[in-house]
């Protein structure tokens, strides 16, 4: 039976980062805990691959990376920002695009590991089920090796997070929104993901801070489609729902609220402040430009990368990492 480094953390009584620190010769472990893990390593037979790198043996210098969809901006930003610095720390890359089927997840993850990866990377939160036992297959994976998601969160032993603070960003422009004067607002967003819901949840705590009723119209789930946004918007509108303000989880959307403006002849940000979300390359090309929350997806790679060469070398690294989010004044607000 082929054993690997979770085995001989789970036999030490150590964490696996403790065991990638000895294997790699880095001082800040005690004798005691070393010759702990040594003793393990040699009872059971295990050989050093993946983690270790600082030792030269047996390791592939190639990452694996998931993402859902690479025709999506934010997503395709990600992976050319993930490509970029694993090729300056001299590591190669295959991506493998999944959709969101869990059964393709799991396959392609076993694909990845099939061809002796050193680190797989999940780039986005829609690898993150809502039942956690779908969930399992990624924190058995990470009994091989290293797995980094980058905006999703699962709890699980050499499991790291990067994570733009979503939450907060909402709650942010949203309370800002609110103190400005503007409290009929809707909230439209793309997904139930780890990262969605966290959207949502700070879009209500703005609410309920400010103790105004949310009606249930004003936050509706949307596929990632700039016609869907401007059709919900329209229905409200024509059913004489109050709203003079639109936030929403994705640029996409936000591009149909500015669609919808103009076919009405409202004048944004008089008669509709509109917020997007990404600060795509959308949010500059629409007329009036977009307000946008930048979540920040270069510096969320850059340390999702920095964090995977730390767990290499053995250094002490972070399980979750927070990325805090940035609000682009443009000319849809004038808060």
């Amino acid at each position: 039976m082929l054993m690997n480094i979770y085995d001989v953390s789970k036999k030490a009584g150590v964490s696996i980062a403790t065991v990638s620190r000895v294997i790699n010769g880095n001082t800040n472990v005690s004798e005691k805990t070393k010759e702990k893990v040594l003793s393990v390593i040699k009872e059971i037979g295990y050989t050093p691959n993946v983690f270790a790198r600082g030792l030269g043996l047996n390791t592939m210098k190639t990452i694996g990376i998931m993402c859902t969809d690479s025709s999506d901006l934010y997503l395709a930003n990600a992976v050319y920002y993930l490509e970029r610095e694993l090729r300056a720390n001299d590591y190669d890359s295959i991506l493998c695009c999944t959709g969101t089927d869990l059964e393709t997840k799991k396959k392609y993850l076993e694909l990845l590991l099939s061809k002796r990866v050193d680190a797989i990377i999940l780039v986005g939160s829609k690898f993150v089920e809502s039942n956690d036992n779908d969930n399992s297959y990624i924190k058995e994976a990470a009994k091989k090796v290293p797995i980094m998601l980058v905006n999703g969160h699962v709890d699980g032993e050499n499991i790291y997070t990067t994570l733009c603070n979503d939450e907060d960003a909402i709650y942010s422009v949203t309370d800002t929104l609110i103190k400005s004067g503007i409290t009929d607002i809707v909230y439209l967003y793309t997904s139930n993901s780890h990262s969605g819901l966290n959207k949502l949840s700070g879009f209500r705590k703005a609410h309920f801070m400010h103790n105004l009723l949310l009606r249930p119209e004003y936050t509706k789930l949307c596929n990632k489609d700039y016609r869907r946004a401007k059709e919900y918007l329209t229905e409200l509108y024509e059913k004489k729902v109050p709203f003079n303000a639109v936030v929403t989880s994705d640029d996409y959307l936000a591009v149909g609220a500015l669609k919808f403006a103009y076919e009405f002849g409202l004048n944004v940000p008089g008669d509709l402040s509109i917020v997007g979300y990404n600060n795509s390359i959308l949010a500059e090309c629409t007329e009036p430009a977009l307000t946008s929350i930048d979540s920040r997806v270069e510096s969320l790679c850059i340390t999702t990368v920095k964090t995977l060469m730390g767990i290499f070398n053995g250094s002490d690294v972070p399980n979750k990492t927070y990325i805090t989010a940035n609000i682009i004044k443009r000319n849809t607000t004038s808060f």
